[in-house]
């Protein structure tokens, strides 16, 4: 049986959840429970732990205002909270862009410290302390709508449908976006690539 991420066995859906709450406004804060702190890291990643707290906060405002129009077809909410965040993110364009290039200028890590969020997407087989600096300075180079495909599959672990409806796109978008992401990360870190993370097949649809 596969159950959806942050739902435990037994536990209604996300979806059905948001159905009860349109009735039973109380009953949102389950989602909030669920997907709180997945929201928190990922927007702290991207901007900080200062302004994450906001931009979580505003997401589930947000959401619970527009709780009415979701499809409840789609059992699970993560692609559309993170949708939410993403836009949020997206005001705090120069924010996220001066993080990224002062990541990049930091010395090279000797344990903890800001820096540490970048260092979450690094694989087993690359050297974190390495790539840390690179990683943020190649990051800060992509394009917003890149970047945007790249940290939801890398940090906030979409497939690409489920990226694809965090931003509204088509599935097709969201593979040649990754892909040109991908590459440029590639080419600037000599070859490695420490955001795939996540792989699919281009069968997989």
């Amino acid at each position: 049986m596969t159950v959806e991420p942050g739902v435990r066995v037994g536990q209604d859906s996300d979806a059905a959840v948001i159905e009860r709450s349109r009735d039973e406004p109380e009953a949102f804060a389950a989602l909030f429970d669920r997907h709180a702190d997945s929201v928190h890291r990922y927007a702290a990643r991207r901007l900080g732990a200062e302004v994450a707290e906001d931009v979580m906060a505003e997401t589930f405002t947000t959401a619970f205002q527009q709780r009415f129009r979701y499809d409840t077809e789609l059992a699970d909410a993560r692609p559309w909270l993170f949708g939410i965040a993403t836009n949020l993110i997206g005001r705090h364009r120069r924010a996220e862009g001066r993080r990224l290039r002062a990541l990049a200028r930091l010395p090279a890590p000797t344990g903890g410290g800001a820096e540490e969020a970048v260092a979450d997407l690094v694989a087993d087989r690359v050297s974190a302390q390495a790539l840390r600096r690179e990683l943020a300075a190649a990051l800060a180079r992509l394009p917003a709508r890149h970047r945007d495909v790249l940290l939801l599959v890398a940090w906030a672990d979409l497939g690409y449908e489920e990226a694809a409806r965090a931003l509204g796109v088509p599935v097709g978008t969201v593979r040649s976006r990754l892909h040109r992401a991908r590459r440029k990360v590639r080419e600037a870190l000599g070859g490695s690539d420490p955001t795939a993370l996540r792989e699919e097949s281009d069968d997989d649809e």
